[in-house]
């Protein structure tokens, strides 16, 4: 699972950025976010999404290696009232809707974690692969008002490898209620000793295999972000979105002998089918 979910800069034709007719006759969604998919329509019942994105992202936590990557979109979802039962990658999870402008989102995913090979240029030699492991994800956002023009994001991550939080802020543009058009987001992400040494921790089995100094992080702030996304319709069954995102971390991070980069970056996009 990614850290931080994410932000896309896309230069694309005007006419993608025009949202159709269409697109406002249909119902609601749930929340009218484009980083919130919603397959259903506003319908009761079964949704399927399907498509493929690629990914231009840093190879590895703090890596300064980049590299392109094709992956499966979509999810299966049910749907009954205001709430959405969904299957999403290597995640299952449920969200729903709560006095129009509370969302509450509960899901359990995978971490693949860090593996050696991910540096194309050896500098993970001697780490070994990090641990693979399920996590649990309980996420809250809270809107200003049922519009959610504005809102606020809390986020907890928590599994065999550690705990990670996030605080939110976030704005969409447009007047569409169907979940298209765009979003931005500004976040600050703390975490513990645990998920810290994960992924910027040395310990000295591994400092003697890669001749990195040990090193030992300690919990606390981890980083701030901004993200964007966007998705548009094409029609009644296409849609395209895209996501980027910049995190920069703390000096603590930064000062790892695993960082290469004091920030990661990510930027996609994508196309699915709505059945």
């Amino acid at each position: 699972m990614k850290t931080f979910t994410g932000m896309l800069l896309i230069v694309c034709l005007p006419a993608l950025f025009f949202q159709t007719a269409l697109a406002q006759d249909r119902k609601t969604a749930l929340v009218p976010l484009p980083s919130i998919d919603d397959f259903t329509r506003g319908n009761d019942g079964w949704a399927f999404g399907l498509g493929l994105s690629i990914e231009y992202e840093s190879a590895y936590e703090g890596s300064d290696e980049f590299g392109a990557e094709v992956d499966p979109a979509g999810a299966v979802q049910w749907r009954k009232g205001n709430n959405i039962f969904f299957w999403a990658g290597e995640a299952l999870g449920w969200r729903g809707l709560h006095s129009d402008t509370w969302l509450i989102e509960a899901a359990v995913g995978f971490d693949e974690g860090r593996e050696e090979s991910d540096s194309d240029d050896g500098r993970l030699d001697g780490l070994g692969d990090g641990d693979e492991g399920a996590e649990f994800v309980l996420q809250a956002r809270r809107a200003f008002d049922t519009d959610w023009r504005y809102w606020l994001d809390g986020r907890v991550v928590t599994g065999e490898n550690g705990s990670l939080g996030l605080f939110g802020v976030g704005r969409r543009f447009g007047d569409q209620i169907d979940g298209t058009g765009h979003e931005i987001a500004i976040a600050v992400v703390f975490h513990d000793s645990e998920y810290a040494n994960k992924d910027f921790g040395i310990d000295a089995e591994q400092s003697a295999a890669s001749g990195l100094n040990e090193t030992d992080l300690s919990g606390g702030f981890r980083s701030v972000g901004f993200n964007y996304n966007y998705r548009h319709s094409f029609n009644e069954n296409w849609q395209i979105f895209g996501e980027a995102v910049y995190e920069r971390y703390s000096s603590d991070i930064a000062d790892s002998p695993i960082t290469r980069n004091d920030y990661e970056a990510e930027i996609g996009v994508g196309f699915i089918y709505v059945f």
